[in-house]
């Protein structure tokens, strides 16, 4: 069928669109004196970085251009130099969540503490495998899990800097990274006064903020299990840790492709432009072998990912300080 090889003409668009968002919000904050276009070029920037990390991670899983030499400059430019994040950084992080996803001791995608916790296996202080550390569920993280329900969405809009300070880790990309760093505090600082200056990085920032929801949404509500997959259970696994999320084709854009979420982690290095296309096909092959297949509207998995991270934060509470339980108490902490 050709599916691995036809990357289509998606990359393309993606490559104009992140040319055409930086030149209009670059051009926005030279150009003008107004604090509201200032404010929009800086909402402009993160939907920048969005399409950037969609290009990011097509180009982690596969060659999105013929030749080796282009498509690794193009992974330099879009992801070191015009986002700030180190795609080795990714790919190394980016391949561990794909061989044990949903693992809580090696899938560094749930691994969030002291700010998010998805399953109460997490209190017991598990050790990442990933980042060699022991995860400690103190009472500084006790309390913040016990809150993160609401604490999710802000939390997401500045989530990036926890990519920029891990993209540091790894010096071999370092140039690419400082290339961002100039052009971007260059870029705030021509901006007129500090109020600005705060609104156009809080609006890059938060904006990009989409993107790290929509990373969440496909496995945070999605079964989890502690230790090691094993190599008889491969198309278990993926599909158990998983979420689609339903949308209509002329919305593949902003989800980047990531919303067919069963059908990448089963096949990762099909292209993006073709994962549509195959979707029926391993629905039809998930029935077959009576494997889970979970596709829900994007409202539907923000609701799931709220809930569970509501009733752990719930057993976070009680772990700290329990409480009787009766009929008032269950409908006052009731999702859903």
């Amino acid at each position: 069928m050709g599916l691995f090889e036809n990357r289509g003409h998606g990359v393309h668009f993606s490559l104009f669109l992140v040319a055409m968002l930086f030149t209009l919000s670059v051009y926005s904050v030279l150009c003008s004196d107004s604090c509201w276009v200032h404010l929009g070029s800086g909402g402009l920037m993160g939907f920048l970085w969005i399409q950037s990390g969609w290009l990011g991670h097509d180009s982690g899983h596969y060659q999105i251009i013929s030749s080796k030499r282009v498509n690794r400059f193009a992974q330099i430019l879009t992801g070191n130099c015009l986002a700030g994040i180190s795609i080795a950084w990714w790919k190394r992080n980016h391949n561990a969540h794909h061989i044990a996803v949903n693992s809580l001791e090696l899938d560094p995608d749930l691994q969030h503490m002291p700010f998010f916790a998805v399953n109460s296996k997490l209190f017991t202080s598990l050790t990442s495998y990933y980042y060699d550390r022991k995860m400690s569920f103190d009472a500084c993280t006790s309390f913040l899990v016990s809150y993160q329900y609401w604490t999710f969405y802000p939390v997401m809009c500045f989530a990036r800097i926890n990519l920029f300070a891990q993209s540091f880790l790894l010096i071999e990309e370092i140039l690419g990274l400082l290339v961002f760093w100039i052009w971007y505090a260059l870029l705030v600082s021509y901006l007129h006064n500090w109020r600005e200056r705060v609104m156009f990085v809080v609006a890059s920032f938060s904006v990009t903020g989409i993107l790290h929801v929509q990373f969440c949404l496909n496995h945070f509500s999605s079964s989890v299990y502690v230790g090691t997959p094993t190599a008889n259970d491969w198309c278990e696994n993926q599909t158990n840790g998983s979420l689609n999320i339903v949308c209509p084709s002329w919305m593949d854009w902003f989800h980047g492709g990531l919303q067919f979420q069963i059908e990448h982690h089963m096949f990762p290095r099909l292209t993006r432009g073709n994962v549509r296309k195959v979707a029926p096909l391993i629905k039809a092959l998930c029935e077959k072998h009576n494997l889970p297949f979970t596709s829900v509207s994007f409202y539907k998995a923000n609701e799931l990912t709220v809930g569970t991270l509501c009733t752990a934060a719930l057993q976070a509470r009680d772990l700290a300080s329990p409480v009787p339980k009766n009929l008032v108490w269950e409908a006052v902490h009731s999702v859903g």
